[in-house]
């Protein structure tokens, strides 16, 4: 699945195996965004997707990248199946590269992606307040999910969030059914 008409010439595909080393890059310099926020903790913030869950996510085409007009990538997406759903484990996009709807771009491409696997939703975790996270999904169709309305496998993510220093109160779950753009 591509998508060509995005800013700048950039444009979403599949990730290549030695792309690794730029996402784990992306990842990093986006993570930094949290510095000074309190959300995470600091040994937090040189966290990343390690490099064979990403190489895991190739062939089931659950990793997506957006690159640049010269092919260089800005950003990815990674997903996971879920029952009836399409989770969305992690979107970075390289600060260089923010505020220009890559995001955005992205998000859909999930969406559609979920659409063409048969899946009812797409869900995420994310920090609640933070601009550029429930805000940002909320502006894309994404509701929060009720706790009663949480999967046991949600429950178990936020406790090994929990264990990794996240404040999960202010975090939650949110969900986007897949019937429109």
């Amino acid at each position: 699945m591509s998508m060509r008409r995005l800013p700048g010439g950039y444009s979403i595909s599949g990730a290549a195996a030695a792309e690794i080393p730029a996402l784990i890059a992306i990842d990093l310099a986006a993570g930094q965004l949290f510095a000074g926020t309190g959300m995470l903790p600091d040994e937090a913030l040189d966290d990343h997707v390690p490099a064979d869950i990403l190489e895991e996510a190739i062939p089931g085409g659950h990793l997506a990248v957006v690159r640049d007009r010269d092919g260089i990538p800005a950003g990815f997406v990674m997903t996971s199946p879920r029952p009836g759903i399409l989770y969305l484990d992690q979107i970075s996009v390289h600060p260089a590269h923010g505020r220009r709807g890559l995001g955005a771009a992205l998000v859909k491409w999930v969406v559609k992606d979920a659409r063409r696997r048969g899946r009812r939703s797409v869900t995420l975790s994310t920090f609640r307040k933070v601009p550029w996270n429930g805000p940002f999904y909320r502006k894309l169709g994404f509701r929060e999910l009720p706790r009663k309305r949480m999967a046991f496998w949600m429950l178990e993510i936020e406790s090994l969030q929990a264990e990794k220093g996240l404040d999960v109160t202010q975090r939650c779950f949110m969900e986007r059914k897949v019937g429109w753009l």
